[in-house]
């Protein structure tokens, strides 16, 4: 996962999942990885409390972080 646009200083990658696939060649497998809010979130010393950021995010998947394979870009939105 990557931060786009951030006010926040993170780091340039960050893994927030894992499971591994096992696939045929030209075999296709749907997987599911929730991704919970509080894993997006950081301590915001002057509010005293850990923020979430409604900010686009990149989420990568690929084999490895040198191999990533596809990549999306998706909004953060806060709960309502």
């Amino acid at each position: 996962m990557k931060h786009s646009d951030t006010k926040v200083a993170w780091p340039n990658e960050e893994l927030k999942g894992f499971q591994r696939v096992r696939l045929q060649p030209g075999g296709t497998k749907t997987v599911k990885m929730p991704l919970a809010a509080k894993s997006l979130a950081y301590f915001a010393e002057a509010q005293g409390q850990f923020v979430v950021l409604e900010e686009p995010l990149t989420l990568g998947i690929g084999s490895s972080s040198a191999d990533i394979r596809l990549e999306q870009k998706v909004a953060v939105a806060a709960a309502k």
